[in-house]
């Protein structure tokens, strides 16, 4: 098959030809119709991520395609079957699946990380049966793939972490991926959403998907306070899409009393442990919690959301490119100056 590899952390991406994976038992390959290209790839890609551990290696974990082999024990699934997949695989025993928690399941696998991913003709998928997600007839790869990690994510950290009501007030720090599909699920949720960003294009583009303040951080001396201002007497829900020691700090301290912060963007470098405002944590009573992807059972609220057309993710695609460019489209990862989501939709 042919995918794009790295032979070390920080290597020239390449275009290479490669072996095609194989299945196990449980398992399936999938025929790569489209694949997000992700700032988590970036991060996997500079040695970010410890589960990668084995050269070459191929990234890419939001994907969407055809099931190509099936493996011996599968029985839910068929060949030519048309699924994507939550970037974090379930093993379906540990004590976190059984909760239903897959999402954080102590033997996780995640392609593009523990294993090859999706940046190639095809991918090897784990525990089908509790890990796969069918398409509706009418959603194009392109969009299903883009649901994978960033707008899966962002759906269960505002709908399941930040148990956001209408009504509430949402403050959604960093315009990426990530946050752009929590600005339109917070709105889509009758939320009012504050929209955070230093880039005025993102933040016009976050107003057309449903924001009603916007703040540019560049210009803004106290982020915090200005959404403090905005809100009345603060946000109820904060949402760090971004992941920094910043972004963090700011999501906890425009928080109302009894405020919610969903800590969603990844933190790396010097910003790797951020200092938490514990005082203000204790004397508001703040919540702090992750998000971590979304399990595949749960995908069903989200996807009746976009039958309905209420969640429209098809509008945060920003580029559409082949495998070919996707080296030159993750080495600009690192300068966080795309609008929308990139997805490969050429082999």
């Amino acid at each position: 098959m042919k995918a794009v590899i790295f032979r070390e952390f920080g290597a020239p991406l390449e275009v290479a030809q490669l072996e095609d994976p194989m299945t196990n038992d449980s398992g399936v390959v999938i025929k790569v119709e489209a694949s997000g290209i992700c700032r988590s790839d970036w991060h996997g890609w500079q040695g970010h991520d410890p589960d990668i551990r084995r050269f070459p290696h191929v990234p890419g974990h939001e994907l969407a395609g055809t099931i190509e082999e099936i493996g011996s024990d599968v029985t839910g699934w068929k060949r030519g079957d048309r699924v994507t997949v939550p970037f974090v695989c379930g093993c379906g025993t540990c004590p976190e699946c059984a909760s239903g928690n897959h999402q954080i399941c102590d033997h996780q696998t995640q392609p593009g990380f523990t294993h090859w991913g999706s940046f190639a003709e095809f991918v090897a998928i784990d525990h089908a049966d509790i890990n796969l997600v069918g398409l509706p007839e009418e959603m194009d790869f392109v969009t299903a793939a883009s649901l994978g990690c960033r707008f899966a994510t962002s759906f269960r950290a505002v709908a399941a972490q930040g148990r956001v009501a209408e009504g509430e007030w949402v403050a959604v720090h960093g315009c990426g991926g990530v946050g752009l599909s929590a600005v339109m699920i917070a709105a889509a949720l009758g939320a009012k959403v504050v929209a955070v960003d230093i880039d005025p294009d993102v933040l016009r583009l976050a107003t057309d998907l449903g924001a009603a303040e916007l703040i540019n951080a560049v210009e803004t001396e106290d982020v915090a306070g200005r959404i403090r201002e905005l809100t009345g007497r603060g946000a109820h829900v904060s949402i760090d899409a971004l992941g920094s020691a910043i972004t963090s700090t700011n999501s906890i301290a425009c928080l109302r009393k009894r405020g919610r912060h969903v800590q969603v963007g990844l933190l790396a470098g010097d910003d790797y442990r951020p200092r938490i405002p514990m005082d203000q944590v204790i004397s508001r009573e703040l919540e702090i919690v992750g998000s971590h992807g979304m399990q595949a059972h749960r995908y069903v609220e989200m996807l009746d959301l976009i039958a309905s057309e209420r969640l429209q993710p098809q509008r945060l695609i920003g580029k559409k490119v082949a495998l070919e460019e996707a080296p030159g489209e993750l080495e600009d990862m690192g300068h966080f100056g795309a609008v929308g989501i990139t997805v490969i939709d050429r082999f």
